[in-house]
Parts: C-alpha cells; sequence; structure tokens
C-alpha cells in the first residue's frame, strides 16, 4: 500500500561527498541551490479505510526549506500554513510525467511526513488522489513497480 522514491530525479552519484549537497531520509539539498523534503501522495481506495501512499519529493524554495527545517523538530508544527512546491519524483507508471506537477506541502506532526496535496488538475495521478482508486488498480500499481528496474 506505499511505494517510495530513495531521492529526488536530479539527485545522482556526482552530489555525493559534495559539500553544498546532502541527501537524508527526509530532506535534500543540491549544490546548496536546490532543496527538497520527501512527503506522501495519498490516495484513499475506495470501498475501503485504507489509504494508498507514494512516497515523494518536492522541491520547495530556499525560504520555505528553511521554514521546515526550523520547525521539523518543534511540536504544533502541523500549523503552518502549506508550502508550494513542484513535484521532484518521476512516478514511471504515469503518462504524462509526474515531474513538476505543482503541489502543496502540508507540514504534520512532528514524527509523520507531511502530505502532498497536487493541484487539481486532469493528470491523472491529481485525478487519483481526488477521486481514490480500486483494489484492483492498486495491484495493477504494485505489478507495474516489480517491473521498473
Amino acid at each position: 500500500m506505499h511505494y517510495s522514491a530513495a531521492a529526488p530525479y536530479v539527485w545522482g552519484p556526482a552530489f555525493e561527498g559534495d559539500a553544498g549537497s546532502m541527501l537524508s531520509s527526509d530532506q535534500c539539498i543540491i549544490k546548496g541551490q536546490h532543496f527538497f523534503v520527501k512527503g506522501l501522495i495519498e490516495i484513499p481506495v475506495l470501498g475501503s479505510a485504507e489509504v494508498f501512499s507514494w512516497g515523494v519529493w518536492v522541491s520547495l524554495s530556499r525560504d520555505n526549506f528553511g521554514r521546515a527545517l526550523e520547525r521539523w523538530e518543534t511540536p504544533g508544527r502541523e500549523g503552518e500554513p502549506p508550502y508550494f512546491g513542484w513535484l521532484s519524483t518521476e512516478l514511471p507508471i504515469y503518462s504524462p510525467d509526474t515531474v513538476n506537477l505543482r503541489t502543496r506541502v502540508h507540514t504534520r506532526p512532528v514524527g509523520e511526513r507531511p502530505y502532498v496535496e497536487l493541484e487539481p488538475t486532469d493528470h491523472p495521478l491529481a485525478v487519483e488522489q481526488r477521486t481514490g482508486i480500486t483494489r484492483d488498480r492498486v495491484h495493477e500499481i504494485a505489478a507495474a513497480v516489480r517491473r521498473l528496474p
């Protein structure tokens, strides 16, 4: 019921060891100029209380990343207004591409990944987030993800 990307699509081995770059399980900085947080796109599974989720990376502005980082361990951080961001994870089972879809990143209580809300467009991923998916679609996604390199 959950699949996750290890890094933003732009991360590569060339950034490992770079003084201005870092990758953790929750945050990423590339060359001190590009800033990312990891969050969840949650999709309701129709006819159940379950939720399917994609663990994705979202780019934030320097200011919003700094603000999120300052409050990362602060109780009550979920009161923060959402941050605008660009989806920075390629989910190859969707067409067109998911990279650079507009998002709003909603901070949750300490210890919980942010909720990533996609702009309500006609992109298939955004439609699924708004309308939900069937259990058969969950199986389709699982089969497609297993076939990925």
